[in-house]
């Protein structure tokens, strides 16, 4: 056994031996025991982006704490299954360095896994070249990610790019920034599970973090890939957040009929982190799967998942 499965395991029967409070009281504990600036920071953090819950000190309040807790506990097997499943070791010292964060905030496991030299979606040890693809881009934003791409795979590697994206300023920039690339497909609609009429959450702290809700003042058309887009699809990118789920339920045909590339952020919510990937794997089992991060060590977020169909993964 090498380290990284010994300190999984090791772990595993941490939390296996615990019940939820006392899971919960470790966390909490090992949370105080940061410095205060650190705390401070990391309670930020979830205040602005109000995904995993709160953190509030003077109020004693350590909701995303025992949000995280709950999650380590009820989904020990599910983590177990990602790891076993997870087709190279720096993805499963990545998966132990983040649950050790949650544990105990192991800050420099995260960090050994951060060293990226490719850009962010495009890891050329998981895929090495793209060739005649049609790709998808939910939550395209400013088109950085496009950019990313072409720079990486060059003009020549895409048949045609579809960007989706539902802020209308943002969207207008989007466009702009990409109007001197070819083939390229704008769709200002959100994509989930079913066709709908929903409308736009604006996170005033930060564009990139807009989101579907059931009301606001914004109208926002809501439709399904397997709906919307009829030919065939190579490559998926999807950082929707916490859509991804329903947005990829609303593109099983596309999953199980063209095996395309899948590269889904699964940091919104504590749990995608293993539910994305056995929804993926209940659909078409014919898929390796990586993770990297793109974030940083403190709050490990900007985490991708990579499913790659086993026979295109050279």
């Amino acid at each position: 056994m090498n380290n990284v499965d010994k300190s999984f395991l090791d772990l595993v029967k941490k939390i296996d031996s615990m019940n939820t409070e006392e899971l919960f009281l470790n966390i909490k504990n090992n949370f105080l025991r940061i410095p205060k600036e650190t705390q401070n920071s990391i309670a930020d953090f979830f205040k602005k982006f109000n995904f995993w819950g709160q953190i509030d000190v003077s109020s004693n309040n350590y909701e995303a704490l025992y949000n995280k807790a709950i999650s380590l506990k009820n989904n020990l097997k599910e983590y177990i299954w990602l790891y076993q499943n997870l087709a190279d070791y720096k993805s499963r010292k990545l998966l132990y360095g983040i649950l050790n964060n949650w544990y105990k905030y192991d800050f420099f496991t995260v960090k050994s896994c951060l060293e990226n030299p490719y850009k962010h979606y495009f890891d050329l040890d998981i895929i090495p070249y793209c060739n005649n693809e049609v790709l998808v881009d939910l939550g395209a934003y400013t088109g950085d990610t496009v950019k990313d791409y072409i720079e990486t795979y060059g003009k020549e590697s895409y048949k045609k790019i579809y960007c989706y994206d539902i802020t209308p300023e943002t969207f207008a920039y989007l466009k702009d920034n990409l109007s001197s690339y070819d083939n390229i497909i704008y769709e200002r609609k959100a994509v989930s599970n079913t066709k709908d009429i929903l409308y736009l959450d604006i996170n005033n702290e930060s564009n990139s973090a807009n989101k579907v809700s059931s009301e606001g003042s914004i109208k926002l058309d809501v439709t399904t890939l397997d709906e919307d887009i009829k030919e065939k699809i190579t490559m998926i990118k999807m950082d929707i957040e916490g859509y991804e789920e329903n947005a990829l339920l609303g593109s099983v045909n596309h999953i199980k009929n063209d095996n395309p590339k899948l590269l889904i952020s699964v940091y919104h919510n504590n749990d995608h982190l293993w539910k994305i990937p056995k929804l993926i794997n209940n659909i078409n089992e014919n898929y390796n799967y990586y993770l990297r991060c793109y974030g940083n060590n403190i709050y490990p977020t900007e985490i991708v998942l990579f499913a790659i169909p086993k026979e295109k993964n050279k």
